[in-house]
């Protein structure tokens, strides 16, 4: 994003602001000296209290007033800011003094307060010692030549519905003659503290530390503000929630208002007015790091910032509850809405967001969990009338509900910001109760179930690249193509998050009988040692499921290179649930037509995507090349294809020159084929593979309907493994025969499976012509031809290595960078 240049490269007013964290200690106190050093002719220093002391004069008065002890914590804070202005300067004696007065003052309150005497104002002045106190502090921290201001000698101030409201007129003659007798140009203020027009001690309220500096800022004409705290900037979002929420190095003062409003941590609503309305430039700092340019806040924003994302920041509200006025007779009747917010109103309740339809049955608004019961008892006697002659039916409320904000300048008159954020939610099985989104484009909220709010704000982040988009992975099955796709994820992950944004975190892995779960992530290269006897747990498929499905990651897509119909078996359910599943399994897309209808109704009604390209062909493209025939209305006549590399290996070596048995044994040697051969020479394997294209050429087709030969000989099918070896020239003399009478007819025998536009569906040796494509592929390649009515003459051929477990692996990989390419867009691979 682009950087935003200082209000003026030559400062004369600046103010700097300082919250309780940048104030903790002694030694955070005596950093402030070379941070406030900017070459300002004028500086302001606005502090807070020293951190946790507000909190702790809060509840020494609460105790006060319920008459229990106080004492002890009026002595530890006492010695705290002592030992804090020895650290200082231990040759103030003035400093010291001027404390130990603060402090006697502070327990003369106490008492009072103690002894029943709790007005507003005594308690005001207990609440805000902190400010007074850490102003000394930090005035001499600073040394020489800074006077000090006391707020409540300037600001005046007004209780008012929307908070503390500034009496300008009269603070700014107040500070004028305050001006008059305190000639200094560094001056040490105090936040948070104020009098009212009666003159009594009043505070700003929590947080009004802030708001107390961008008033100053306003009174003193000021050219900057910098509000210094313990982080880096406004970011993104929550980082305890979403990790990679970034910081943002320029925003608006109007997206600054949402973001506030919405709870951003960084800034207190009511802080933006004073600057705004001179149009003083805001920077939000990290005293921490100094070096960190921080993030400013403008009156717009630089040109071509929106240009990288129309959303600025994200936020979660918590803690809600919708409530909903119901009625059919609602509907063009005037003033309904204003009788509903105005019983909300007389009830002290504040509505967070709104919503109402265009047919006017229902008015809808988000409201605090806790106001919930009093608005929903406001609104039935503001309408009991309307319930008892039936014009209204109900006031129903859903509780348990979060708040979503998107906020950013750039989303004003940008198409698709809406169906984006949408898209991310219904991707990331996020249910939408509510929208509101007013006329300046500014926000869009919505209310969603308060579990689903991690999840949902992560896959927002994600969406509009203000993070990487975040899958939970788990992985069953580490054999041959297992184990190779972790080394092909251990070398490619690092560069993937930078590259393309994806972030890939393996945090399951499994084997036929245990599973090792990580609740962070799982380095590939160490997946299989997390398996060995003693390490992880019993295999629990669902728990497995369950695991990979987490709330606070967006995505879940589980990888499964087993070879396991017990494991397919469980895919209907997963998808149903939202889990995205990528395999070379084929007994998912070949097995029980009813268990395959509920995986592509499963896949209908959730969105999860199913990638099974590596089912046939390994990692040709295949599957995506028939779809691709299909789904722009070609129509398909027939399928040869030599889907076996095993197979297509011993053909294209088998010229009756060597006994087919010793190619066999060969091809075993060369871990070509399976343990047992007749696991590859059955032709079951080749048969499941066709049947998945058949039903992806959208044929209702089965394993028992495919005509499969089997190589095996009768007598040798049910015989153990080193007995058929042994016996392995048995096919010799039969494959001979039918060598010698295709090679009279001048053909080649090739395996081959084949499908016609009927569904007839075979899988055996075949003798074909040297001009078919199947008699020139290399040695261990699958072939697919497709004949089709544009491809009617010369049909379109897929052709390529088809086995082993480097190309079955990167197979698997494509459809899972697919996959998670896909989340980030509304358009995808699979269906």
């Amino acid at each position: 994003m682009p950087s935003a240049p200082p209000a003026s490269e030559h400062l004369v007013r600046h103010v700097h602001k300082f919250g309780g964290s940048s104030l903790a200690d002694a030694t955070r106190i005596l950093s402030l000296p070379p941070l406030v050093a900017d070459g300002a002719a004028s500086t302001l220093v606005v502090v807070s209290a020293m951190h946790g002391t507000t909190n702790a004069l809060v509840a020494m008065a609460d105790e006060a007033v319920a008459k229990g002890d106080w004492r002890a914590a009026w002595q530890a804070l006492r010695a705290r800011h002592l030992d804090a202005a020895a650290a200082i300067a231990a040759d103030n004696a003035a400093l010291h003094d001027a404390l130990v007065a603060d402090f006697d003052a502070l327990r003369e309150d106490l008492e009072a307060l103690t002894a029943g005497d709790a007005g507003d104002a005594r308690i005001a002045r207990v609440h805000g010692l902190g400010e007074i106190a850490s102003s000394r502090l930090v005035q001499a921290a600073l040394g020489d030549g800074w006077a000090r201001l006391d707020a409540r000698d300037v600001l005046v101030v007004h209780p008012g519905e929307m908070g503390v409201g500034v009496e300008w007129e009269a603070s700014r003659t107040k500070l004028a003659a305050w001006r008059a007798t305190h000639p200094p140009q560094r001056i040490v203020a105090t936040g948070f503290i104020a009098r009212g027009r009666d003159g009594n001690d009043t505070t700003l309220g929590r947080n009004g530390s802030d708001y107390s500096a961008a008033i100053l800022a306003h009174l003193f004409d000021a050219d900057e503000l910098t509000i210094w705290t313990d982080v880096d900037g406004v970011l993104s979002a929550d980082p305890r929630l979403v990790p990679d929420a970034t910081v943002l190095p320029t925003m608006s003062y109007a997206e600054a208002w949402e973001l506030a409003y919405f709870g951003a941590k960084v800034l207190h609503p009511q802080t933006m007015a004073p600057v705004q309305a001179r149009g003083i430039p805001l920077r939000i700092r990290n005293t921490l790091d100094p070096s960190v340019p921080g993030t400013w806040i403008l009156p717009e924003n630089p040109e071509g910032d929106a240009e990288l994302s129309p959303v600025k920041g994200l936020t979660i509200v918590r803690d809600m509850a919708v409530l909903e006025l119901v009625g059919n007779g609602m509907v063009g009747v005037p003033g309904t809405a204003e009788k509903l917010f105005a019983a909300l109103h007389g009830a002290g309740v504040s509505v967070t967001m709104i919503s109402q339809g265009s047919s006017e049955h229902s008015i809808c608004c988000v409201v605090r969990a806790s106001q919930v019961e009093p608005a929903r008892a406001a609104v039935e006697q503001a309408f009991a009338d309307a319930f008892a002659d039936g014009r209204t039916q109900a006031v129903e409320v859903t509780p348990d509900i979060a708040v979503l904000a998107a906020v950013g300048d750039g989303m004003v008159g940008f198409p698709g910001v809406a169906a984006r954020l949408f898209g991310a939610l219904a991707q990331a099985r996020v249910n939408i109760r509510a929208i509101a989104q007013g006329a300046s484009e500014r926000n869009i909220s919505v209310a969603i179930a308060e579990t689903d709010a991690t999840r949902a704000l992560r896959a927002a982040h994600s969406a509009f690249w203000l993070s990487p988009q975040t899958v939970s992975v788990g992985m069953i099955g580490p054999g041959n193509v297992g184990r190779t796709l972790l080394a092909q994820l251990a070398a490619v992950l690092p560069g993937l998050r930078s590259r393309s944004q994806v972030d890939l975190r393996l945090r399951a892995i499994a084997n036929s009988k245990r599973m090792a779960l990580d609740h962070f992530a799982i380095e590939p290269g160490d997946a299989i040692a997390r398996l060995h006897p003693e390490g992880g747990e019993p295999l629990d498929l669902d728990a497995f499921a369950a695991h990979v499905r987490a709330g606070h990651i967006p995505h879940a897509l589980i990888i499964d290179c087993s070879a396991s119909d017990a494991t397919a078996q469980k895919y209907p359910g997963w998808i149903a649930a939202g889990i995205h599943v990528v395999t070379p399994n084929k007994h998912a897309g070949s097995g029980a037509w009813t268990r395959y209808s509920a995986l592509r109704e499963a896949q209908r009604h959730s969105g999860a995507k199913f990638g099974y390209e590596a089912t046939v062909g390994a990692g040709l493209p295949v599957i995506l090349t028939l779809r691709n025939l299909i789904d722009t209305g070609d129509t398909l006549h027939a399928v040869d294809g030599m889907l076996s590399g095993t197979l297509a290996w011993l053909f294209n070596s088998y010229d009756g020159s060597r006994p087919f048995s010793e190619l066999v044994r060969e091809a075993r040697g060369l871990g070509y084929t399976e343990p047992d051969p007749r696991d590859d020479l059955s032709g079951l394997d080749v048969a499941r593979k066709l049947v998945i294209l058949a039903r992806e050429a959208g044929l209702q087709l089965s394993l028992e309907d495919v005509d499969v030969e089997s190589l095996v000989p009768e007598a040798l099918q049910d015989v153990g493994v080193e007995e058929f070896l042994a016996r392995l020239d048995e096919l010799d003399a039969p494959m001979d025969a039918r060598l010698r009478e295709a090679q009279s007819k001048g053909l080649g025998l090739r395996h081959l499976a084949r499908l016609t536009r009927d569904g007839k569906a075979t899988v055996g040796v075949v003798a074909l012509p040297a001009e078919h494509a199947c008699r020139h592929t290399r040695l261990t390649d699958n072939l697919v031809q497709f004949t089709t009515d544009r491809y009617a003459s010369n049909p379109l051929v897929v052709q390529g290595p088809g086995a082993g477990p480097d190309v079955t692996a990167a197979g698997v990989f494509g459809d899972v960078l697919a996959i998670a390419n896909a989340l980030g867009s509304s358009e995808g691979r699979y269906a």
